[in-house]
């Protein structure tokens, strides 16, 4: 198998998927708060603060999935 569909298959397992979400979620919704809260408490959501508040919670799910990979593949374990 080759190290990027090992790589895959790590990022996908269930335990990470789950940690990577709930860090995405903590994360993103502070962020979005801290950067898009006049926005939203204004209800002004136009196409483009959408789209970075997607990339608010997909960019944090990216980081901890790369890490808990990383991570298990230095200990072996992955």
């Amino acid at each position: 198998m080759s190290a990027l569909k090992v790589w895959f298959a790590i990022a996908t397992g269930p335990a990470i998927v789950k940690r990577s979400v709930r860090v995405a979620l903590v994360v993103g919704t502070l962020l979005t708060l801290i950067n898009q809260g006049g926005r939203l408490l204004a209800i002004d959501i136009d196409a483009p603060t959408l789209a970075r508040i997607v990339l608010t919670y997909i960019v944090p799910y990216c980081v901890s999935t790369w890490a808990a990979v990383g991570a298990l593949h230095d200990r072996g374990t992955g």
